[in-house]
């Protein structure tokens, strides 16, 4: 068990072992992993879990849960939204879904160094770029579903547009590590980053939503001071003391995998003390018997709600603590510092679009 992931107060050396095999129980022989026995994957936490496992050394079981997303790729470059049992249950294709294949390889490339995983995968990220990158509008943000129908939804969803900037940062890192620069994308994803940055009025409001408060730090679009006092902004609103923190901001409900997310994004911004002590806090929702996680608690109520552990819940934890504790794949990924930003693009890109 790497020492990474080995945090006081928070998983010891059995204690990371079991959360690990919580996941790997869960994977399916084909390299799948469903949010629990029956229960559906959507592409984007198959790929959390996934890097959890490579955070872990798991290396073969990650190959198999991308090589599992290679062989399914639609040919417009598009994941379905969700499967069940190997076969699409939700043909609508969320663009942050399709663009997160970036983070899982750069990350995996990253734990293994396996430059021939990297030129496999390679095609796949290209072409999920190119569908994602087909969604971004005239303002920079990229609408957050295709329909099985075709038809694009209205509206940008801020966490949805956080997540695709960061994907689309690592996607920049796997084109350099290739040697197939992409100018494209470097202007998409400055033109992204500011977006999320600096215009709030862009996305559709899901203000009341945890992830839509931390996610454009989680996302690296955010740091330094603009960082801290988005962190400061939602503090109070979200942050339960000794329990975690809520999905959402008008209901008693806390939850494992928007915890440890905002450990992450806290530990990206330098506050490492208060990431450790919010995986600290949700603890409570740990399964000793397996390792797993449930997914959330309703404190007014003393309740587990749902009854459920999820892969993804587990990964994020995992993952959160393998930042805390250095591994160098993970702080690379999560960090930014030595991803590539995009072309710089300021309030003149945002007039030509108004004027467009």
């Amino acid at each position: 068990m790497p020492e990474s992931l080995l945090l006081p107060g928070v998983l010891d050396r059995a204690q990371a072992a079991a959360t690990v095999r919580s996941i790997l129980a869960e994977q399916r022989p084909d390299g799948s992993i469903p949010w629990f026995t029956g229960g559906h994957l959507d592409p984007w936490d198959h790929i959390e879990a996934a890097m959890a496992l490579d955070a872990a050394g798991e290396h073969a079981a990650a190959e198999a849960a991308y090589d599992w997303l290679l062989g399914r790729q639609n040919a417009d470059g598009s994941w379905y939204a969700a499967y069940r049992d190997g076969r699409p249950e939700d043909r609508s294709r969320e663009s942050n879904f399709c663009a997160y294949i970036a983070v899982g390889v750069w990350h995996h490339h990253l734990s293994t160094g396996d430059d021939a995983f990297l030129e496999r995968a390679w095609p796949a990220v290209a072409r999920a770029v190119e569908y994602v990158l087909a969604l971004q509008r005239g303002d920079g943000t990229v609408a957050w579903r295709r329909e099985e129908d075709g038809s694009t939804a209205d509206g940008a969803l801020l966490t949805g547009c956080s997540s695709v900037h960061h994907a689309l940062r690592c996607a920049l890192a796997i084109a350099e590590a290739v040697e197939e620069p992409q100018p494209d994308w470097e202007l998409a994803t400055g033109q992204l980053g500011h977006a999320v940055a600096a215009h709030p009025e862009y996305f559709l409001d899901k203000s009341r939503y945890s992830m839509d408060w931390y996610y454009p730090v989680l996302g690296t679009a955010l740091r330094g001071a603009a960082a801290e006092a988005r962190i400061k902004e939602g503090w109070d609103r979200f942050v339960v003391p000794g329990l975690g923190v809520r999905c959402v901001d008008d209901r008693p409900w806390v939850t494992g995998g928007e915890s440890a997310e905002l450990a992450l994004a806290l530990w990206a911004v330098g506050q490492a003390d208060r990431a450790v002590t919010i995986l600290r806090d949700i603890g409570h929702l740990r399964h000793e018997p397996d390792g797993g996680y449930w997914t959330g608690y309703v404190y007014e109520d003393s309740a587990i709600w749902p009854e459920e552990r999820t892969t993804w819940t587990a990964g994020a934890v995992l993952l959160a603590c393998a930042a805390l504790g250095g591994d160098q794949a993970t702080a690379a990924v999560f960090g930014g510092d030595h991803l590539p930003a995009g072309l710089s693009v300021g309030e003149e890109c945002c007039a030509e679009a108004d004027r467009g």
